[in-house]
């Protein structure tokens, strides 16, 4: 847990800009991480249902085309 108190403290010490720019590359990388998931995820098939729910709910005039 050290590590973690210790990059605590890190990043409070950052000035505005530092922060800015600390913050957009976590974003950057917790994004990448989401993309890997979802792109994992519907290779593997485990959103196939919910593709499916989807469809027939536009088919049935319950949702509109993105």
């Amino acid at each position: 847990m050290r590590k973690v108190e210790d990059l605590e403290r890190q990043i409070r010490e950052l000035s505005k800009d530092e922060y800015a720019e600390f913050r957009a590359w976590f974003l950057e990388r917790e994004w990448a991480a989401w993309d890997a998931k979802i792109e994992a995820d519907s290779g593997s098939g485990k959103l196939d249902k919910l593709v499916a729910e989807g469809r027939e709910e536009f088919k049935a005039g319950r949702a509109r085309e993105l």
